[in-house]
């Protein structure tokens, strides 16, 4: 057996303690799989090349499984090596379930097409399901990966990724920036509707993907064949509107006062939707007397999990407050669901354009946006809120977890920073996410005077998966 040395450039650590003993490790085990056909020596030798080859690297935590598949390629080019599973990560809010062999890989290939708003759809995410699959499958180490540091004036490791709309302020952020170049990434992100991330977007040359719910992210991962997820951090549903909207709500019986933020009744809600009733229809309505049904606006159910998950609440309420499932239940709730979001006309494809829409053109277009709580705190700490403008929770709501889908090693390296590293979770407070450091949100909003429930009660669950892509495919198909 050879004696290993730790990598150039990096002074002996734990972590790289901890590469030389899954690499020793390795060496005996590889040793005792081709005892009939090779010596001791040479695998050792075998091995202790394959690991020079990567001293560079700045990103280590995957340097033994590389260095496994190199040696095994070397030593018997026509094994097949793919045969470990998948280990799923531990969010800080839900458990992802381990132990089975990775899904196969459906391969996500589609002809181009177009959207009704002229986006073009490229072919090649089968592409990226096989790349995925293939990292995947091979990844044998079981806990939740930790990010490695870079190494003193190595070249920072590009990163790309898409993202939901809500986020992008935080990824533009020149701090947050900063704590990814200091572990020696770069990150790039664009950004989506998250149903768009899981359906339609191109993610050939992605490192992650990172929709903001956990359907969306479950439907993705899928589609590329991995069973690994972060949940960093999350954001309840509310509704963006405004002091005289909440006075009408109000006086028709929509509104409550249980804490230190009005909630509307959704089941009220619902009643007048289904009714029809119109805004210059509320007694005594001086303040928005407009000829256009009570709606609250969201995105477009086709593209956007904002909209899914306005969909499950919906839901949840006509069903008589409980969540849907079979397929009675699914055509009992599907009329109302399908009124609910034809009636709005037109609906833009990320959360990002109805919220903007409400800061900038106030009442009038949008009296009541359905958003992400985060959206309207940050708004609130940029100072971009009218004294008249007023968060409103739906009671019912649900919650909303942002999921990072790692589809690369360097994927899952900035998803296991985000999940981990305190102060990117507390840059994520800044922006209105809450993270599992429930303070340094607490502390965020007390300093910025911002008016949100801090626990929230009535939170009912979200449909299944496919409960739900049935529910969504129904409302889309009436479009």
């Amino acid at each position: 057996m050879t004696t290993e040395t730790a990598p150039k450039g990096k002074a002996p650590d734990d972590k790289a303690a901890r590469e030389l003993k899954a690499i020793r490790e390795l060496e005996n085990r590889l040793a005792d799989a081709y005892a009939r056909d090779r010596s001791a020596a040479e695998v050792g030798t075998a091995v202790q090349s394959a690991h020079d080859r990567f001293a560079g690297s700045s990103v280590r935590d995957f340097v033994p499984i590389l260095v496994e598949r190199a040696v095994r390629r070397e030593l018997d080019p026509a094994e097949d090596i793919a045969t470990t599973e998948v280990i799923a990560t531990q969010a800080p809010t839900e458990k992802v379930a381990a132990g089975a062999a990775a899904p196969g890989v459906p391969g996500r290939v589609r002809a181009a097409a177009t959207d009704r708003r002229g986006l073009f759809v490229l072919a090649g995410a089968g592409v990226v399901a096989a790349g995925a699959a293939a990292w995947a499958v091979g990844r044998p180490e079981a806990g939740q990966p930790q990010a490695a540091g870079p190494v003193s004036g190595a070249p920072l490791t590009t990163v790309s990724g898409v993202v939901g709309s809500e986020k992008a302020a935080f990824f533009d952020d020149r701090r947050v920036a900063q704590i990814f170049a200091a572990n020696g990434f770069e990150v790039r992100v664009k950004t989506a509707g998250s149903r768009e991330i899981s359906t339609s977007v191109d993610l050939a040359g992605q490192a992650f993907a990172f929709p903001s719910s956990l359907p969306a992210a479950e439907k993705l991962k899928r589609e590329v064949g991995v069973r690994t997820q972060f949940t960093p951090f999350y954001s309840p549903m509310a509704i963006a509107t405004f002091a005289p909207i909440v006075e009408l709500l109000d006086a028709a019986g929509a509104v409550k006062y249980d804490g230190p933020t009005p909630t509307l009744d959704f089941s009220a809600y619902i009643d007048m939707v289904q009714r029809g009733v119109q805004w210059d229809e509320l007694a005594g309505n001086t303040a928005y007397p407009v000829a256009k049904n009570i709606l609250v606006s969201t995105t477009d159910a086709r593209t956007s999990n904002s909209a899914a998950m306005y969909l499950a609440v919906a839901s949840y309420v006509v069903n008589d407050h409980a969540v849907v499932r079979g397929a009675t239940a699914e055509q009992h709730v599907l009329p109302t669901l399908q009124r609910l979001f034809l009636a709005q006309g037109y609906t833009e494809g990320s959360s990002a354009g109805p919220f903007e829409e409400y800061l900038t053109a106030g009442m009038g277009p949008t009296p009541m946006a359905w958003i992400y709580e985060a959206q309207y705190v940050s708004a609130a700490i940029e100072g971009r809120l009218r004294p008249d403008m007023v968060l409103l929770y739906p009671s019912p709501t649900v919650v909303s977890r942002h999921t990072v889908v790692p589809l690369t090693p360097e994927g899952e390296q900035v998803g296991a920073l985000l999940h981990n590293e305190p102060d990117l979770q507390a840059l994520a407070a800044e922006h209105g996410f809450r993270t599992g450091d429930a303070a340094r949100f607490d502390e965020v909003v007390t300093e910025h005077d911002v008016p949100v429930t801090p626990d929230l009660v009535d939170v009912v669950d979200i449909p299944a998966f496919e409960t739900l892509e049935h529910l969504l495919d129904g409302v889309a198909g009436a479009y």
